[in-house]
């Protein structure tokens, strides 16, 4: 399977209430890191790996995500204006060859719940990437799909090791045994997201409240459905303004690993 004929749905709609200083005017995945929104920068990682259709789960503040996609040229790229002609140019224009669909998928909405609202626009009987809306990797994208593919499996999750406030796993031979949101320790290998996802998971999901990290993701594990592609290179979340004053430094010396464009 190609990665050009798979769908990618990008969790964006969270309120972000850890990064106040910057989400209380726009969603967290339009919070920028150099002059783009981490969203461009997940998208542009998925997008060297082939991956061209992309549909963006909003709900809080959406209508800056739309407004940036519909004026995307304009965000891109350098351009000249001639006002008395009121014409616009496009100086360095090298627009993306990218499908975007931008589902409000409300405010409240938990993840398993934004999941399951974007089922429609899914193409039926076909695995479909996932992931969340502000975290950088340099996985290799491709071969997580690879994994998923060959492993047979219902779901698969890119697991990774930095610190103990997020959900972690017990991985045995590539499967996920056992999996647990939120522990206290910090050992072994947590949920890094980059999900890879066959259509019956969303038989997991009841409705709005449903968090995918939760319910879903433990039920997949406890009948040995889940996993993991484990990855030890690059990868940060960003959930506090110091995550995304660390982003932006790496950014910014030019040497940034999710930039394999």
């Amino acid at each position: 399977m190609k990665t050009e004929d798979m769908q990618v749905v990008l969790l964006a709609g969270g309120l972000g209430t850890r990064l106040s200083e910057e989400t209380d005017r726009m969603p967290k995945p339009m919070v920028s890191i150099g002059s783009q929104p981490i969203l461009w920068h997940i998208m542009k990682c998925y997008s060297h790996f082939g991956f061209k259709d992309f549909i963006i789960c909003g709900g809080y503040r959406i209508s800056a995500i739309i407004e940036y996609f519909v004026n995307y040229r304009m965000h891109t790229s350098d351009l000249r204006v001639d006002i008395g002609r009121n014409e616009v140019s496009y100086l360095n224009d090298s627009p993306e060859d990218w499908k975007v669909t931008i589902i409000n998928t409300g405010e409240h909405t938990q993840t398993g719940g934004r999941l399951r609202r974007v089922l429609p626009h899914l193409r039926p009987d076909q695995p479909f990437c996932m992931t969340y809306g502000d975290g950088l990797s340099n996985v290799n994208l491709a071969d997580v799909v690879a994994f998923h593919l060959a492993r047979g499996n219902e779901a698969t999750l890119t697991a990774v090791r930095p610190s103990a406030r997020f959900g972690s796993t017990i991985i045995e031979d590539g499967q996920i045994t056992r999996f647990s949101e939120k522990p206290v320790s910090g050992e072994g290998h947590i949920n890094g997201g980059f999900f890879v996802l066959n259509h019956s998971v969303i038989d997991l999901i009841g409705g709005d409240d449903t968090v995918w990290e939760r319910g879903p993701l433990e039920t997949l594990a406890a009948r040995g459905t889940l996993g993991a592609f484990v990855h030890e290179g690059f990868w940060q979340p960003m959930d506090t303004l110091r995550d995304r004053r660390s982003l932006e430094e790496i950014w910014n010396s030019g040497n940034a690993p999710w930039k394999l464009w």
